[in-house]
């Protein structure tokens, strides 16, 4: 497999950011299949729900905009943006379905939360396999956007009540992020 040079030593800060918070989401996931206690599957599913709302607001609110403009000066297609925000749409969707249930008991809890993890799953495989390629196969210049989806980032994590970035790297593994940037070339 032969590897792709990258544009600017920053470029992969930006893809390998959404990357890792797509890790530490698939994660959270699978830890609630693990729970038990009806407390503790409810916060989980919270935090879960607002990893996935600090994580959709960045991408609608820095990431797609950007993208979209540098693909259409290009002249290239920006299909895959607009399905990636109705993808974000539905999530939102099942989020809100979720934030309304009275608890754990409600028999389509558990079953929601499911559906959400695999739509989640469906998005990330098409965000990474299908954007992200075209992203690199058109030379996007990302790293004007690093320093602002990182400010953007910590901003969102703070105003939802999510622990520090530093934790939440560490905690999911950033130091074993895989690079997105490198692999499926």
């Amino acid at each position: 497999m032969q590897r792709q040079k990258r544009g600017t030593p920053r470029q992969p800060e930006t893809l390998a950011m959404l990357a890792k918070d797509h890790r530490m989401v698939q994660k959270l996931f699978k830890e609630f299949e693990k729970l038990d206690d009806g407390e503790e599957r409810r916060e989980h599913v919270k935090k879960t729900c607002n990893e996935l709302r600090a994580h959709a607001r960045l991408e609608q609110e820095v990431f797609y905009p950007a993208i979209r403009r540098a693909l259409s000066e290009q002249d290239r297609d920006v299909d895959l943006i607009a399905e990636a925000e109705v993808e974000h749409t539905v999530a939102k969707n099942l989020i809100e379905e979720l934030d309304h249930m009275t608890g754990t008991d409600d028999e389509h809890f558990s079953a929601t939360f499911c559906v959400l993890g695999d739509y989640v799953n469906h998005h990330i495989d098409e965000e990474e396999n299908e954007l992200f390629k075209e992203i690199r196969r058109a030379k996007v210049d990302l790293s004007p956007l690093a320093d602002e989806m990182r400010q953007r980032r910590e901003a969102l994590r703070e105003e939802l009540g999510l622990e520090e970035a530093g934790e939440h790297e560490r905690d999911y593994g950033a130091d074993k992020e895989h690079d997105v940037t490198r692999r499926r070339t």
